[in-house]
């Protein structure tokens, strides 16, 4: 089999059907029709003698000659584009580009204004798209270049996921102000009583507070489930319900909050997740070096006395 005389289009197209499992939507990522698509993956097929793609139900499934070679082609082509992009420099202050960043609505409210005013100071033409992607799929948009950042909790470990930690924060129990349990110690009995609002971006599943009151063989009372941490501070603001939050959004919400009455909760960190194939990209690394430098005056401006 000689690849060098493989025309480089082709290993482009072959990268977007694997990630798309679908014909068509691979065409609209490289720009070309469906046909064209169905022609390159022929000719790929004949020079590997393989299927590499079988068609079922669930879309485009590669075969195993196309799981033994995802990687080098991958690898191959992220080779190609950062010796491209090592040739260009970024230009912050003249650059015209859309950053597109995968996270929640908490983390948004922490990071996208101060980076917005950054951005209007030293990239007035930059744009920033914020949308939360779900977890499982956050490496494939990565790869795909559908997202060139995600802000998460330290749980992705692909290899092909470079990050870095920026925002740690213990767990708190928060409250409205008049609460009936704001003018005395918080008790377990108190915590495990009272009805909790509980925020998860997943349908069910357990959170860290959880997991530590089940190791001691007790439970918490959910009365609301919610994905989104904005709505439910005004939930809290007129019930008397609880809610366990990091204690920065308990702060900068006003909400009245004491320390959980449970031991072993874990911190919940927030990390920064890019593809190794962006890592030496001049836009990407800037970008990264501007949210890594505001993280880190976040976390020495929340550090100082309430």
């Amino acid at each position: 089999m000689n690849l060098s005389k493989v025309d480089l289009n082709l290993f482009i197209v072959f990268d977007a059907i694997y990630t798309e499992a679908n014909l068509t939507r691979a065409g609209q990522i490289v720009g070309i029709t469906q046909p064209a698509v169905s022609n390159a993956l022929a000719r790929l097929r004949d020079t590997f003698k393989d299927p590499l793609f079988v068609r079922t139900a669930q879309g485009m499934v590669p075969t195993p000659m196309a799981q033994n070679i995802i990687n080098p082609v991958r690898n191959a082509l992220a080779l190609l584009r950062v010796s491209v992009q090592e040739s260009r420099i970024f230009n912050p202050a003249q650059a015209s580009k859309t950053f597109r960043i995968s996270m929640t609505d908490l983390t948004e409210a922490v990071i996208l204004p101060p980076l917005f005013q950054r951005l209007r100071r030293l990239a007035p033409a930059v744009v920033i798209e914020s949308f939360l992607c779900k977890r499982r799929e956050t490496t494939k948009e990565l790869a795909a270049g559908h997202l060139d950042f995600a802000v998460d909790a330290p749980l992705n470990s692909d290899p092909q996921v470079r990050h870095v930690k920026l925002l740690a924060d213990r767990y708190v129990c928060a409250m409205r102000t008049g609460h009936p349990f704001a003018r005395r110690e918080l008790s377990l009995d108190d915590y495990l009583t009272q009805p909790h609002i509980h925020i998860s971006s997943r349908r069910n599943g357990l959170g860290h507070v959880d997991l530590a009151l089940g190791r001691i063989g007790l439970q918490r009372k959910i009365a609301l489930r919610s994905q989104h941490y904005m709505m439910a501070s005004q939930v809290l603001q007129q019930s008397d319900m609880l809610m366990t939050v990091p204690e920065r959004f308990a702060r900068r919400h006003e909400l009245h909050y004491v320390s959980l009455p449970v031991d072993q909760v874990p911190l919940v960190e927030t990390h920064l997740y890019w593809h190794e194939s962006t890592d030496q990209d001049p836009a990407n690394r800037w970008m990264r070096e501007q949210i890594v430098d505001l993280c880190q005056q976040i976390t020495l401006r929340d550090s100082q006395p309430r």
